[in-house]
């Protein structure tokens, strides 16, 4: 049986191929959980006005993203936070700091895409990887000061 894919399935294939499978697996797997259509002539002919959709919306979204890069690659957030000895944070900054932080300058970036592998933990300045599109990857600049305690004013 050939099927076309609506959906990445692991082992098979990805999103918009023609594949053959066992009747089975199709029939059973595949179509009842809508990861794939048969492949019939108007059914190709759908899939091919879906890819060129998906192709054209790809761009434009690409063109956006690396539009806001340009813009972001030249950002620079400084946080304060209280620290110990060593330049040891209380505490940490994180994707979701630095999301709300760069809303707060009027970028929308989902925490998500920011790519904060581990936490800061400690006091200096950090570039961080923002992934706006599976492309296009900006660069923001964190800082993180000491917080100025009461003893030391």
């Amino acid at each position: 049986m050939e099927v076309i894919l609506k959906e990445d399935v692991n082992k098979l294939g990805s999103r918009g191929d023609v594949v053959k499978v066992a009747d089975g697996y199709g029939r059973n797997y595949l179509l009842p959980r809508k990861l794939a259509i048969e492949a019939t002539k108007s059914n190709r002919a759908v899939i091919e006005q879906m890819k060129a959709a998906a192709v054209r919306r790809s761009a434009r979204e690409k063109a956006d993203a690396e539009a806001l890069s340009s813009q972001v690659n030249n950002l620079s957030l400084t946080f304060q936070r209280r620290s110990g000895e060593h330049d040891q944070l209380f505490g940490s900054v994180t994707s979701a700091d630095i999301a709300a932080e760069m809303e707060k300058k009027g970028f929308s970036v989902d925490r998500r895409k920011i790519q904060v592998h581990e936490p800061l933990k400690s006091l200096g300045e950090f570039t961080i990887p923002v992934k706006l599109h599976k492309e296009v990857t900006a660069h923001v600049r964190v800082v993180i000061e000491k917080e100025a305690t009461e003893e030391e004013q």
